[in-house]
């Protein structure tokens, strides 16, 4: 019944149609993407990354379902691809979802990748897919959300530390000390997931900040200092048009400055920059894997709240 086609730039508009159509069946309340934003994201250059799509077309010529594969190059994450599906609620099981997966599949198995990974709202449709096609639950998340206004700031400075500040691309005598900070990423929490490993240096963090420049998106950093060093760091993204919702991105304190309550401190000096920078945005979204206690429990003094759930699943590609 369907035909695969890939992804081009004229199909784009269509692309945008389904995803937009899915998010408001699935994700009912949620800000939907716009053209702008989806064109960005698939004619954007990733970081360390190349990525693959491709439609499901009845024999009309409508697109009844999208993929959108991503491929890792970077070192510690070349074995790793992640995959990105949706299907117009009206045609699921039809056979559109499997067509697209078999491409993607078979894609990723040519790159030489070992794993598959996925994001799908728990409970939900992308749940019962990923069960039916052998992908395994690695992980669990909260996502949660800040009403910006009510957020709770009476956090105090700790001692020995200052808030640095900048949007867009790191100052170039901080990027050293910043690359060394993101690393520290790489003991997040990630189940069972075949994650790999993040390996960041000055030119990386300036790639990643250029990546999301090139897309229209604003990135808003606050880093705590001690002497030369950056003890930890928060980052929010406020996406090219968006209006009322920010994205929180990374955030993590440096394992030899824990136990100084530098999380919380740097997340309420983000927020309050927030607010004078940006008035209009009123929420800010963030997602926590179940295990990570310390990160929830930070998020619950902000003020962050319980706003659905998620699961990450992966699909092993070597026997």
């Amino acid at each position: 019944m369907y035909r695969i086609a890939a992804l081009t730039p004229e199909r784009i508009p269509a692309w945008h149609e389904v995803v937009a159509t899915t998010a408001a069946h699935d994700l009912p309340g949620e800000p939907l993407p716009t053209l702008e934003q989806v064109r960005a994201q698939l004619t954007t250059a990733g970081l360390n990354s190349r990525r693959a799509g491709w439609l499901a077309l009845a024999p009309g010529g409508d697109a009844a379902g999208v993929a959108a594969l991503r491929l890792f190059d970077a070192e510690g994450q070349s074995h790793l691809c992640e995959l990105e599906v949706h299907v117009r609620p009206e045609r699921r099981r039809e056979g559109a979802g499997s067509l697209l997966l078999e491409a993607a599949v078979s894609t990723a198995g040519d790159e030489g990748r070992r794993s598959m990974i996925g994001v799908a709202a728990d409970p939900g449709p992308g749940t019962e897919f990923c069960a039916a096609r052998g992908f395994d639950r690695v992980l669990t998340f909260s996502n949660l959300l800040l009403d910006v206004a009510f957020a709770d700031l009476d956090v105090a400075t700790p001692e020995g530390y200052e808030a640095v500040m900048w949007q867009g691309t790191v100052p170039g005598e901080l990027a050293e000390a910043f690359a060394v900070a993101k690393n520290a990423m790489n003991d997040m929490p990630t189940g069972e997931m075949d994650y790999g490993v993040q390996r960041w240096d000055a030119d990386r963090v300036r790639t990643m900040a250029e990546v999301l420049a090139d897309r229209g998106d604003t990135l808003m950093t606050v880093a705590a200092r001690r002497g030369e060093e950056l003890a930890g760091f928060t980052e929010i993204v406020i996406r090219a048009g968006e209006t009322r919702r920010a994205l929180q991105y990374d955030t993590v304190v440096a394992p030899e400055h824990r136990g100084h309550g530098l999380g919380l401190w740097l997340k309420a000096e983000m927020v309050g920059w927030l607010r004078a920078e940006h008035p209009g945005i009123a929420e800010v979204e963030t997602d926590n894997a179940d295990d990570n206690a310390h990160m929830l429990a930070v998020n619950n003094k902000l003020g962050f709240r319980l706003h659905r759930r998620s699961s990450e699943f992966q699909l092993s590609l070597r026997s």
